[in-house]
């Protein structure tokens, strides 16, 4: 949702994955971390080098905080 938008997205670990940018429909627009883990970018979906910002589909979140996003272990 709108409200949602400059909330941190977090692995079921607790690993950093980047910030949402905008939400459009049941998708959040994620900026990844630069440091992001290719394994993680992998289980994403996000192998397309040289994006700025990709989509995360509702369905891959666990629970959503205050300030905080949380994957499902494997999404």
């Amino acid at each position: 949702m709108a409200e949602d938008r400059g909330k941190n997205v977090l692995t079921a670990d607790g690993d950093m994955v980047g910030t949402i940018e905008d939400i459009k429909g049941s998708n959040a627009h994620v900026k990844p971390e630069s440091s992001l883990d290719q394994s993680i970018r992998s289980k994403l979906g996000w192998t397309t080098e040289g994006e700025d910002v990709y989509e995360l589909n509702h369905s891959a979140v666990s629970q959503i905080s205050d300030d905080e996003v949380h994957l499902k272990r494997n999404p």
